[in-house]
């Protein structure tokens, strides 16, 4: 079937190694929307992270965002939310002591604040760039869990080295209400990075974009997604059409779904041109 909606990650796959668009993306993505297919982005990245990402792409584009927990438009209206109940989100907090440094607490709202911790170091080798680039939504309140004063977060997030974050993800899968919360996990080994979110019970990008699509009455043999990493699975599980990055994780490429170029390699303009734009008549 023509695909009418592409799904694409921005880290890893719409980003190069240097978190820049390339042209060739550019264009390949105005040329599917110009050809009528609907774009969408689907990221780890809160709203305003990644609001500046849509802003370049030359097309109209609406956003899943937090790994599923919010859709918006790129104007700011929500279709969608999924909130993390503070109760849940307070007892892994304090079922998760020795990670608090690497914590913080998402809301959905506007401005200052959306980001808190319990301490920023505004000069941490590995965060600190997005401290600095983020300072305006990042909030001071200790301890941690203070910060859920009556108010539903989007989730908690741990963002570290790889090691303490797994570690992180290991603890609060063996808690005993680890059914309340679901488990999302980015990582950038070469860069020993990682990011677990822990979310709404259920939430995924996938079960977000098949939400997104039933509402757009989009069957899924129609949505191509592409994606790099551990939290891609299940919205490329949903596609009938899954791509995944040159670059991505080895448990992706040893699922059997078609592999296109790096993200360094224009892979995501590869895919829209093989996949997308082929099988609306153009090569």
């Amino acid at each position: 079937m023509p695909i009418k909606l592409i799904a694409m990650d921005i880290d890893g796959t719409l980003l190069d190694s240097k978190a820049q668009v390339s042209t060739a993306n550019m264009e390949a993505i105005a040329e599917a929307s110009e050809r009528g297919i609907e774009i969408v982005l689907v990221t780890g990245r809160r709203f305003d992270f990644a609001l500046p990402i849509a802003q370049a792409l030359p097309c109209e584009l609406d956003m899943i965002v937090n790994n599923g927990a919010l859709a918006k438009s790129r104007n700011g209206t929500t279709h969608l939310r999924y909130l993390l109940p503070r109760e849940t989100a307070r007892g892994v907090l304090e079922s998760t002591l020795e990670f608090r440094a690497n914590a913080a607490v998402i809301f959905d709202r506007p401005g200052s604040r959306q980001v808190m911790m319990e301490k920023v170091d505004w000069d941490d080798p590995i965060r600190g760039p997005y401290f600095r680039r983020n300072r305006e939504y990042i909030g001071e309140v200790a301890p941690l869990p203070d910060c859920l004063n009556g108010e539903n977060p989007i989730q908690v997030m741990y963002a570290g080295k790889c090691n303490p974050v797994r570690a992180a993800m290991q603890a609060l899968s063996g808690l005993s209400g680890a059914g309340e919360f679901m488990l999302a996990l980015t990582e950038y080994e070469d860069r020993d990075f990682s990011i677990l979110d822990v979310l709404c019970p259920g939430v995924t990008k996938g079960k977000t974009l098949k939400e997104w699509a039933r509402r757009r009455a989009i069957p899924a043999e129609s949505v191509m997604a592409i994606g790099d990493n551990w939290n891609d699975r299940e919205m490329l599980e949903f596609a009938g059409c899954p791509v995944v990055m040159g670059n991505c994780v080895a448990e992706l490429k040893s699922r059997g779904w078609p592999i296109t170029a790096t993200n360094d390699e224009d892979g995501l303009a590869e895919a829209i041109h093989k996949y997308a734009l082929k099988s609306a008549g153009r090569n």
